[in-house]
This record gives C-alpha cells, structure tokens and sequence, in this order.
C-alpha cells in the first residue's frame, strides 16, 4: 500500500507536499501527475507529516500520519507576538511547592502536551518516568545526601563548595536537593545518538511551558542529575533503565509562590556574520 492517498478531486497539483517534504522523497512532475512516493523511497520517510500539515486542500492523506488524526489549525488561538514574549518570559523555576497532589491526568496531559517537540529525525524515541509519590521522592533526596556526605569525606573527591550548605540544611529538616516537590518527572531516551539529550531537553521544555497554565511550577533537578550521572545506584533507585544513558529530572508541582514581574536578563551577545 502506498504511503500518500492523494484526493484527485481536491489535489490543485501545486506540489506544496513535494517542495516541503523533509527528505524529498515526494515525486511530483506537475500537472501531468499527482504527487506519490516510490515504493522504493518509502522506507526514507520519517513520518513527520509536513505533507499533510502543508497541504492547504486536505487532499493528502499519509498512512502512518492520517489526515483525520491532524488537527486543523485554529486561527482565533493563535497568539500575539507580545503575548508569545511575555509568556515565555514568565516562565520560572518554581522552588515552592504546595503539599498537595498533583493529579494523573493533569500529568497525562502535560507529557501528551510534550511529544510534540521536535526529535531528531521525527524518532520521538523520548519516554517518561513519574515518580508522584512524596515519600519516595524523600528517600530519593536524602540519598543524594548520603552520596554528598560520601564526597566529603574523601579528600580525593572534587566537591562543589555549595554541598556542606546541602547537607546541613537536610540535617535541619530541609530539602534542597528535590525542594519537597509531591512529584518528580524524567525525560529519558536510549542510545547511542548523542543528540537524544538535545531530544529530551526539548520535551521538557514543552513540558515545563505548559505546565504553567495548569497552575503547576517546575523546576530542573540539577542536583539529583548530577548525582545519578556519578552514582549509578542514584539512577537505579529513581528507576531508570541502565540501558538509557540520556535522562534528566524535573520537579513538578502546585506552585506556592506568584510573581508580578518579569526580571531582566543579561543583552545578548551576538556574532553577526
């Protein structure tokens, strides 16, 4: 069966599909044809669905990205340049959480918010782990703690001056490494193409955007990464395959804080050419 199913009644022959495909793989002769993919070319196509997002008659159809599947782009919710740069400027790392729950579906819908980033070659090969229990992401923070406390005494181990401040304020009741967050989320992706991290780092960002809008902060747990990067036994206990070298945490939660300003950022240092 044919990738492309082309409705002849709608098709123009403008060859929009052809000129956008990604891997140029649409042939297209003009209005002496249709456009189609040689049986040959189809193991080629990455499935990304330009060729049906681009067609501005909905007379293409793809077999593994169905027309139907495809929502239609909705021009009343289509956002102001000013909106677009304060949103994205709004966006902070929550480190005040509320102690309550944050519900399944609203994580459900969060991660199906996030598979569309971008992935290297359409291979959406990033998966999540939820950890949304408090009492597991505890025993989680306190044995990063154990790992630092293990650093400390050796005086052979390069230690970043801030973990005795870590540690002591565990000691005192505080959690600083996982911030007391009710949930934990983790982007992970298998290898061996270095570029998944590029990958994940995307989905989490979507992720933490949107996340926003559900009344939900995030913040990028750094220092539980850099100790499961160390200590493999770290990466185990949050559940990780050993298998999947690209993974990165990120806390999530009902934010307790509000802000009313945007801070400034350093100008931009730009090498034109």
């Amino acid at each position: 069966m044919s990738l492309l199913k082309i409705d002849q009644k709608k098709c123009k022959q403008d060859g929009f599909c052809a000129a956008d495909c990604p891997m140029g793989i649409i042939r297209f002769e003009g209005k002496v044809s249709y456009p189609e993919v040689p049986l040959e070319s189809e193991p080629m196509c990455i499935r990304c669905g330009h060729c049906v997002a681009v067609c501005p008659h909905g007379a293409l159809d793809h077999a593994e990205v169905p027309l139907d599947a495809c929502t239609a782009i909705d021009k009343k919710l289509v956002i102001l340049p000013a909106q677009a740069e304060q949103f994205l400027r709004s966006r902070r790392s929550v480190r005040r959480f509320k102690d309550k729950p944050v519900e399944q579906s609203t994580l459900q819908r969060l991660i199906e918010i996030a598979r569309y980033a971008p992935s290297a070659s359409n291979s959406q090969l990033v998966e999540w782990l939820v950890i949304n229990d408090p009492k597991k992401l505890h025993a989680i923070a306190g044995q990063v703690i154990d790992w630092m406390r293990s650093m400390l005494k050796n005086p052979k181990s390069v230690v970043m001056p801030y973990y005795p401040l870590l540690v002591n304020a565990w000691e005192a009741g505080i959690d600083s490494v996982l911030r007391s967050a009710p949930c934990l989320v983790a982007a992970m992706a298998p290898g061996p193409m270095p570029n998944r991290t590029v990958d994940l780092t995307l989905a989490l960002s979507y992720l933490e955007l949107a996340a926003s809008q559900y009344g939900l902060g995030t913040c990028w747990a750094g220092l539980l990464q850099g100790a499961m990067l160390a200590n493999p036994s770290l990466k185990q206990a949050v559940g990780i395959p050993r298998d999947y070298p690209f993974h990165y945490p990120m806390m999530i939660g009902y934010a307790k804080v509000r802000y009313y300003r945007l801070p400034e950022r350093q100008a931009p240092k730009i090498h034109w050419r």
